[in-house]
């Protein structure tokens, strides 16, 4: 059986992940491919209580490590009862953020050691990347504009701009590094050019399929 393929989303609060992870769905589906969509932290039981708490504004203080191992904990959990399993199955994943979130948000956000993520990495996540992944690429002015208007923040929507801009300096940095699996895309356009671009970027998989 022909390995299904993983497609992530990336990008800061705001980048209009959630609407492209919509439209980039229904658009394999009428390709002919059934796509298992999750999320992180989450998708699982564990990683949706995991979740919830790394996101309470109530844990402010949480500490840069423990946040770290909460998300590969999280993440462990994805990728042993869903993405892998999904994968040798033949289905691909769509997932609204994976692995390069940590490198943005622990890494460049919070200043945990790159070494540190990529142990994890390889050690909590089974060092398994993904085919594509698609970053949403915005400003962080108006990244935070646009998450305004969506209710209350939460834990890290809380952060100040200099969070933000060392997490976008660090996405930008790795889509520059891997452009072979990286295609950046300008979140500032309309939805719809943006879900044109992605489908753009993922069609080359489509055509590699058995």
């Amino acid at each position: 059986m022909t390995r299904g393929r993983f497609i992530t989303l990336e990008g800061g609060e705001g980048a209009g992940k959630s609407t492209l992870l919509s439209g980039l769905e229904s658009w394999l589906r009428a390709q002919g491919v059934e796509p298992l969509r999750t999320r992180e932290p989450g998708g699982t039981a564990l990683g949706e209580a995991l979740r919830a708490l790394l996101l309470d504004p109530a844990q402010a203080g949480l500490s840069a490590e423990s946040e770290l191992l909460l998300m590969f904990a999280a993440r462990a959990e994805l990728v042993r009862k869903l993405i892998v399993p999904a994968l040798a199955a033949g289905r691909w994943v769509l997932s609204d953020r994976y692995t390069d979130a940590s490198y943005a948000y622990q890494g460049g956000g919070r200043g945990q050691p790159v070494a540190r993520i990529r142990a994890l990495e390889q050690w909590a996540a089974l060092d398994l990347k993904p085919d594509r992944t698609l970053l949403l690429d915005l400003p962080v002015a108006a990244a935070r504009a646009r998450a305004a208007g969506r209710g209350h923040p939460d834990r890290i929507e809380r952060e100040n701009d200099d969070f933000f801009e060392r997490v976008l300096s660090v996405y930008r940095a790795r889509a520059a590094a891997e452009p072979q699996r990286f295609s950046l895309l300008d979140a500032s356009a309309s939805p719809d050019v943006v879900l044109a671009a992605a489908q753009a970027a993922v069609q080359p998989l489509l055509g590699a399929r058995a």
